[in-house]
């Protein structure tokens, strides 16, 4: 993931790890992994478990992206 562009630097991080309700998908662990998200220590970021086609998840992350939108 490339965030160091210097006009996303203060950028709040919303990954949607979707389709959790199929057997295989992608925990939200491995998908952090994969994403190396670990290493963007200066910028807020969260993953958030959804099935949209159940629409499962979608308003808490929305609920976060907001909260930290609104502490900017």
């Amino acid at each position: 993931m490339n965030l160091d562009i210097y006009e996303l630097r203060e950028a709040v991080v919303l990954v949607f790890a979707n389709k959790q309700d199929l057997p295989n998908a992608m925990a939200v662990s491995e998908l952090t992994d994969k994403l190396g998200l670990q290493s963007l220590r200066s910028r807020t970021w969260y993953v958030q478990a959804t099935c949209a086609t159940q629409g499962t998840g979608l308003y808490e992350g929305l609920d976060w992206l907001s909260n930290e939108l609104s502490k900017h």
